[in-house]
């Protein structure tokens, strides 16, 4: 699948637990590369939330959660930020902004 070089905020959810702020370098239509200051194996699964702003897709800003299971790991640089590489297994898009059948239900 073809790269785009895109530097986007995402929050990278380690086991459910540890979420981790960083940025991606680059996404295909089926994976994302990004760097993290903890180490992960191949395997393991993870869970990532990222937005897409206007400029890409030509609209609102889009934010997509997925999950996906990582394929590789680099070694880490000098200043100890870890290579991974994953493979979008599931996604789904989320609203921006709760619409008003949730804010509805809040009283």
């Amino acid at each position: 699948m073809r790269r785009f070089d895109m530097r986007l905020p995402a929050a990278v959810t380690l086991a459910g637990v540890d979420e981790l702020l960083t940025e991606t370098q680059n996404v295909s239509a089926r994976g994302v590369f990004f760097y993290l200051d903890r180490p992960v194996t191949e395997g393991s699964r993870l869970e990532v939330t990222l937005t897409f702003p206007p400029h890409v897709t030509l609209t609102d800003s889009v934010r997509v959660r997925f999950v996906a299971r990582v394929v590789r790991v680099e070694a880490p640089l000098p200043v100890s930020r870890i290579g991974v590489a994953a493979v979008i297994e599931e996604y789904e898009f989320l609203r921006s902004n709760p619409g008003p059948d949730f804010l509805s239900g809040m009283q």
